[in-house]
This record gives structure tokens, C-alpha cells and sequence, in this order.
């Protein structure tokens, strides 16, 4: 069995317009911008990378790579540099052509960025692959399932007011929802109000805070013993990625967990937060580590006594796919993240909808990742 096509296309979905309204006009025909106080910047729409690896036999798998500005990059870098090199080998080898491709550019220093997170989805389109050549699902590759279905929590409560978010949170409680996190990161004071007036709407709701890098360490104190108080599930991000002896010194401060790894690429990185006890719950992304590399970082973690929780923000359904096989592969797992908006146009590029959300998510069974991508709706969005 030999790979004979790696093929890749750029999307730009829009999503629906109850999501737009909740986005500032971009001002620019490129669609991106910034959101303070949050630094990273953003596109108007659902921008990913998909990747399909075919083999001789016709048999093919899907990958998608995190990319939600500027997919164009790393299409060209699976086109240029990985796609050359993985012709005419076994997509069954898997954890060998990861081993060949992270030496390709590593003493470049690209076993991060663009170059990874192409590197991601390929990886995943080779576990695809390969669970379709042997007839069974990726996590049964991955030794198996520790539950029949993956748990998730619902991330964000896109509203302007707090009374608003609460009025969601109270919808979301009465679908059964009992764990959410909101996106915050406003200011220490704000935050906190806003985190009280969710936690009052339900008092079996879980509440976690995502504060995007925003805080320096003082502030970060000051909203994690807050938070201590209010016995919140966890902080996450709650300074710039770079620092780790912050984290180590907020995370020692805390009861809260806090909570790393959506700016994590590969096990080497995950290595030195864990050592450092600046982590206490990792959140790899399977569309910017790989299934491989997220299964490293989950035995890494396994060894400092550390859940997994994956993260997932704006990949669509192949991603979201290769995230739930790997959720459900991790023996401490508490939830997957499970983001509304991006659910609403995530099973719009599939042939058929992933089962499940926003409580939990039903195992995928069938070969591989359990997907297939719709090839009509690739043409009309990208």
C-alpha cells in the first residue's frame, strides 16, 4: 500500500449570522482583525486547511490543520515540503512518517508554527488512512477507548451584558449542559461579575474562566484567588504563552487548576511546563499537535499525574473528529470542548453530521476517523 495524491484545499466559511452579529465589522477586505483586549488577531470567518492523502488502492483519509488566519500557509508547506516526501511510502507507518517529517525542517526551528500545524494535519490524514487499511477506528489504533462517549463543556457565551450570558447559560442548563467556560480576560473585576452572575444560574453548573493571555501575574493572583473562592473548575491562559516561570509561580499560588496547551505544539514544549508544575491540566489541539504527537503529550502528562482536556476552538469537522478519537484514547480526560459556533458550520463540510453535543459526543466506530468530507462543499467554499 502505497501513498499515490496528497491534495489540499483552503476554506473560508462564512458562518451564520447570528455569529456575525456578535463580531466587530473587520474594516478590511482581508476580514481580520483584532479583538482587545484579547491579542491574537482574528478572520470574520471559519478559515481551515484541509488535507486528503490517497493511496494506490483508492482509499483515502482526511486531516485538518488549526489554521484560523492564514490557511494559505500551510497548504504550501504541505504542498512544497511534505507532500514530495510522503509519495510512494505505506500510510500504515504512521508514527514513522511522523518521526520522517518532524526532521525535515527541525533544525530550522519549524517543529512549531505554520510548519506544525501542517505537519498536524497530515498526521492526521495518515491515522485516517491507516484505520481505514486495517478496518478499524483510529482510537482502537491508539490502544483503545476508555468510554463509550467523550463528555464535553460548552465553551463561550458570545453575549454583550452579563444578564445576557446568564439568560444563555440558563439555556444551556435546561439542554442538560452542566459545564461551561467563558471567554474572558476584560479585567480582573469584570471578570469576576461576570463569572458570578453564570455560576448563579444553576448550582450543579461548573464554571472555567479562559482569560486569553490577558493578565500580568499581579492581576492574574488576584482573579485566581478569586476564583479559589468561588471554587471555579479552571483558569486558563491566564498570562502571555512565553512565560512559564509565571505559570509556575501562579499555579503553586492556586487551588485553581490552571489550565495550558491550545500555543503547544509538541511534546518537547509540554515537557518543560509539566517539569516546571507550571500546568495543572493540558489542553493540546489535536488540529495543531496531530494525533500522534497529542497521544506523546498525554502519556507525558500521564506520568506528572495531569488530565488532558483537549482543546477546540475553529477547526471544523475533521478536526473536531481526530480530537474526540484522541479524547477518548486519554484514560484522564475530563471533557472535550465543545464550541457552539464553530459547531454550527463544523458538520456543514461532512457527507454526515457528527453525533452528539453539547452534553457529550457518541464514540465514532467506523473505519478511521469516522468522517468523510463533503467534496461539493469544499468547491463552493474555498
Amino acid at each position: 500500500m502505497k501513498i499515490e495524491r496528497v491534495q489540499t484545499w483552503v476554506l473560508k466559511v462564512r458562518p451564520p449570522e447570528a455569529y456575525l452579529g456578535q463580531r466587530p465589522d473587520p474594516g478590511g477586505d482581508d476580514g481580520y482583525y483584532l479583538r482587545p483586549p484579547w491579542r491574537s488577531l482574528y478572520s470574520d470567518r471559519f478559515e481551515t486547511m484541509l488535507v486528503r492523502i490517497t493511496a494506490g488502492d483508492g482509499r483515502y483519509g482526511w486531516g485538518e490543520a488549526l489554521a484560523p488566519v492564514g490557511p494559505e500557509i500551510p497548504r504550501a508547506v504541505v504542498d512544497r515540503l511534505l507532500a514530495p516526501v510522503l509519495i510512494g511510502t505505506d500510510p500504515r507507518r504512521v508514527r514513522p512518517q511522523w518521526s520522517r517529517l518532524t526532521g525535515l525542517m527541525r533544525e530550522r526551528g519549524h517543529l512549531v508554527g505554520h510548519q506544525a500545524d501542517a505537519l498536524a494535519a497530515v498526521d492526521t490524514a495518515l491515522w485516517d488512512l491507516a484505520g481505514k487499511a486495517h478496518g478499524v477506528p483510529v482510537h482502537a489504533l491508539l490502544g483503545g477507548a476508555f468510554r463509550e462517549r467523550v463528555p464535553t463543556y460548552v465553551s463561550g457565551l458570545p453575549r454583550s451584558t452579563d444578564a445576557d450570558r446568564a439568560a444563555l447559560a440558563a439555556d444551556w442548563v435546561g439542554r442538560g449542559v452542566r459545564a461551561v467556560k467563558l471567554h474572558l480576560g476584560r479585567g480582573v473585576d469584570a471578570d469576576l461579575a461576570t463569572y458570578d452572575a453564570v455560576a448563579a444560574v444553576h448550582p450543579d453548573l461548573t464554571v472555567a474562566v479562559d482569560a486569553h493571555w490577558a493578565y500580568d501575574l499581579a492581576d492574574a493572583l488576584r482573579l485566581g484567588r478569586a476564583l479559589d473562592e468561588r471554587r471555579a473548575w479552571f483558569l486558563e491562559a491566564p498570562l502571555v504563552p512565553e512565560d512559564v516561570e509565571g505559570h509556575r509561580e501562579l499555579a503553586a499560588a492556586l487551588t485553581t487548576p490552571v489550565a495550558i496547551g491550545e500555543a503547544l505544539r509538541n511534546r518537547y514544549e509540554f515537557r518543560t511546563w509539566l517539569a516546571a508544575r507550571a500546568v495543572d491540566l493540558c489542553q493540546p489541539d489535536v488540529a495543531r499537535t496531530g494525533i500522534t504527537e497529542a497521544m506523546a503529550i498525554a502519556e507525558l502528562a500521564t506520568a506528572h499525574h495531569v488530565p488532558v482536556a483537549p482543546h477546540h476552538s475553529v477547526g471544523l469537522g475533521v478536526a473536531v473528529a481526530a480530537g474526540l478519537h484522541v479524547a477518548a484514547a486519554v484514560e484522564a480526560m475530563p471533557a472535550f470542548e465543545y464550541q457552539p459556533t464553530t459547531m454550527a458550520v463544523a458538520d456543514t463540510i461532512l457527507t454526515a453530521p457528527l453525533a452528539g453535543g453539547p452534553v457529550s459526543f457518541a464514540l465514532p466506530d467506523a473505519p478511521g476517523l469516522g468522517v468523510d468530507v463533503d467534496l461539493a462543499t469544499l468547491m463552493e467554499d474555498s
